[in-house]
């Protein structure tokens, strides 16, 4: 009897030693501690351009998978920048161990939130002039990772070719985004440029879809021959309803992102922005394995790429110079 009642007792202490366990969730392995978890910020979503999937590349290439040794929290701003704010700190909140950002406003929002997050820059026009690093060898604070700022000179490029692609123009029209700090330094690097090329600018402003009409009227009234288009994230995002103007204006068009060609745009000059994501991955390495952004120099780009669509060439009446189509990286036909 007194046997009995000593299993009985011996078996609620050990369904109580269960039920009062210590819970593991799902981000975490048992006994090998709290999976480190990074914050992933973007100014457009998900699905669109080659962002997530060059930084998930990157990440397996060292080791990491999300959702086994890493958890990474996603937040995008769908194009619109003024979202950005919220979403940075959001991302504090979670206290996740690093943020990665993949271009100048997310992360002017993400330092803005926080100044002891690590915060990896997947690709930046100037983060020396808009404040984000001290330098680019010597950080100094939270902020490093990859920038194109000598890549500056690649709008100035992109207007070269454009204009030997287009050799009579004369008055070229240049979009840019005002909401994007980093196209400061890129508009007085093709202004240079058009100067030494004796070519004439119409510096035009959009934030946004809404704006791209007005833009586009402007362009006709001043009897542009050519459109320069700045690289920008919130452009990217809405290249449809942009790429439909520019085909109506029948204007020849340089980009700076490789995916406006894709969508029908004439032509692309620009920093291979899935290398930089992918090679970002291995700055989110070292800081989760003990390094400090304040240490680690910001580097930059090593690939450019010229893409050039044929298609369009031909729906606009255009003939690439030889000179141009022998540069090319790729040709879409």
């Amino acid at each position: 009897m007194h046997a009995n009642k000593l299993i009985v007792i011996l078996l609620v202490v050990v369904a109580l030693g269960v039920f009062s366990a210590p819970f593991v969730s799902d981000a975490q392995e048992p006994g090998k501690g709290k999976v480190p978890r990074v914050g992933f910020l973007g100014p457009r979503n998900r699905s669109d351009g080659p962002y997530v999937g060059a930084f998930l590349q990157g990440l397996r290439e060292l080791g990491w998978v999300d959702g086994q040794n890493i958890a990474i929290e996603y937040r995008f701003a769908e194009g619109k920048l003024d979202r950005l704010p919220d979403l940075a700190a959001e991302l504090v909140r979670l206290r996740v161990d690093v943020i990665l950002v993949t271009s100048t406003p997310p992360a002017l929002a993400a330092k803005n939130a926080t100044r002891t997050i690590p915060i990896v820059m997947g690709t930046s026009a100037d983060p020396v002039g808009t404040g984000l690093v001290a330098s680019l060898a010597r950080p100094g604070g939270n902020v490093t990772g990859l920038s194109f700022s000598v890549g500056l000179e690649v709008v100035g490029k992109e207007l070269e070719l454009l204009k030997e692609t287009v050799p009579n123009v004369r008055r070229v029209a240049v979009l840019s985004n005002p909401g994007n700090p980093g196209n400061v330094r890129s508009l007085e690097t093709v202004k240079t440029t058009a100067r030494a090329l004796g070519v004439q600018l119409q510096i035009l402003e959009a934030r946004g879809p809404a704006e791209f009409e007005a833009a586009f009227a402007a362009m006709a009234r001043e009897r542009a021959g050519a459109l320069l288009v700045v690289p920008d994230s919130v452009f990217g995002f809405h290249r449809a309803p942009l790429q439909v103007l520019v085909a109506k204006s029948r204007l020849p068009a340089m980009y700076g992102l490789r995916e406006h060609t894709e969508a029908g745009g004439l032509m692309s000059y620009a920093v291979d922005l899935r290398d930089s994501l992918r090679r970002s991955a291995a700055y989110v390495d070292k800081i989760l394995k003990g390094a400090k952004p304040a240490d680690l120099p910001i580097e930059q780009p090593t690939k450019f790429e010229l893409v050039i669509n044929l298609k369009t060439a031909k729906a606009l009446g255009l003939t690439i110079p030889p000179s141009v189509l022998a540069r090319a990286d790729e040709i879409l036909q």
